[in-house]
C-alpha cells in the first residue's frame, strides 16, 4: 500500500479492519487474529484489564456468546510514518434492540510489510453517547 494514500482512505481501511474485529468469524479464526494483531500487540480492555497478544488469540475464538456491536464516530489520527490512531464509539447491541455497555475506542494501527496490524486497543466505559 503506498505510503502516500489520503487520511480518507486509510479511515475506511482501518474502520472495516477495526469492525471485522468485531464480528464472530474473524474472532474464531486464530489465523486472521495472528494476520491482524501486532507481535507486540496489548490491550486495555473496558473492564480495566490488560491483555497480551497471546492471551487474546487463545480468548476471542474461545467465545462461545458471540456479541452484535454497532459502532460510530470513527476518527483517524496520524502518529508517525504508517502509524495512526483510530478511536470511535461502540456498544453493545442487545436481543431487544437497546444499546449497552458504551465504550470510547481507540486503537493504533501500523502498516507493515504484511498488512495492517494493531498495536494497541483500549476501551473506556462511557455513559451513552449519542
Amino acid at each position: 500500500m503506498p505510503a502516500n494514500l489520503p487520511l480518507d482512505s486509510i479511515l475506511q481501511t482501518l474502520q472495516a479492519l477495526e469492525c471485522e474485529l468485531h464480528q464472530p468469524k474473524a474472532r474464531a479464526d486464530a489465523g486472521r487474529l495472528a494476520a491482524l494483531l501486532h507481535a507486540e500487540f496489548c490491550e486495555f480492555g473496558r473492564s480495566g484489564r490488560s491483555y497480551s497478544r497471546a492471551e487474546m488469540l487463545a480468548k476471542l475464538p474461545a467465545e462461545t456468546q458471540p456479541i452484535a456491536v454497532q459502532a460510530w464516530d470513527f476518527k483517524l489520527m496520524e502518529l508517525g510514518a504508517k502509524v495512526y490512531l483510530l478511536s470511535y464509539s461502540s456498544a453493545h447491541l442487545a436481543a431487544d434492540g437497546r444499546l449497552e455497555q458504551h465504550t470510547h475506542r481507540a486503537s493504533i494501527w501500523r502498516l507493515e510489510p504484511a498488512g495492517w496490524q494493531m498495536m494497541f486497543h483500549q476501551g473506556t466505559p462511557t455513559a451513552a453517547v449519542p
